[in-house]
């Protein structure tokens, strides 16, 4: 199969990236670990002894990220559509999200305990049409943030992947009535041509 001009630079461009040499020197299973740990360094959201939901977690690099941090004092619950390659120190759940019966099971796993941060770098199964997978992305961000409302602790922290465009301001105003702040975040490991950014709800409103 002859690869299109736009796959080669795809290709090219993601092979010459700083982001996926660095990720592979360092062990970390792919370049999205360099937001995590950029916002991070910025807005020291993990810290030992803390309950961490990884929603959205496949290949893991958030995941390795939050486990480096927590120090071996702590718990990390991941969960995704696609299989994860185990993480010492990270429970995994392999289903969808947007599924009632996987939900409990994340649920259940919680054993009533609230949790301290939640992170979701998720995005929907991208077709292509810019206005289905906004909605598709900004449904998975309305979930998330539905399961944050409920399992959040007051004063607990959300970072979630969202992309600029249809439902953005909404996403933005829903969780200016969840939390004490919202800011943006654009990580250097994010590319600039790209319209996702991440949005953070800093201090879960009791």
């Amino acid at each position: 199969m002859k690869l299109k001009p736009s796959s080669k630079a795809w290709i090219h461009e993601h092979i010459n990236d700083e982001f996926v040499k660095r990720a592979q020197k360092e062990g970390y299973r792919a370049r999205a670990a360099y937001k995590l740990t950029e916002i991070d360094d910025k807005d020291k959201l993990i810290k030992p002894g803390m309950t961490i939901v990884d929603l959205g977690s496949t290949p893991g690099s958030w995941s390795q990220v939050a486990v480096q941090r927590l120090k071996g004092q702590g718990r990390i619950i991941a969960l995704d559509l696609l299989e994860m390659e185990a993480i010492k120190g990270v429970e995994f759940i392999q289903g969808d999200f947007r599924d009632e019966a996987i939900l409990k099971i994340l649920e259940k796993s919680l054993n009533g305990k609230q949790v301290d941060l939640v992170i979701a770098d998720m995005a929907p199964n991208m077709s292509g049409i810019t206005i289905v997978d906004q909605a598709g992305a900004a449904y998975l961000t309305e979930l998330a943030l539905e399961f944050s409302k409920e399992w959040l602790k007051p004063s607990g922290n959300f970072l979630v992947k969202v992309f600029i465009g249809e439902g953005f301001d909404d996403i933005v105003k829903n969780m200016r009535t969840m939390f004490d702040k919202v800011v943006t975040r654009k990580p250097k490991a994010s590319r600039g041509r790209s319209s996702e950014v991440y949005l953070l709800g800093l201090g879960r409103k009791a």
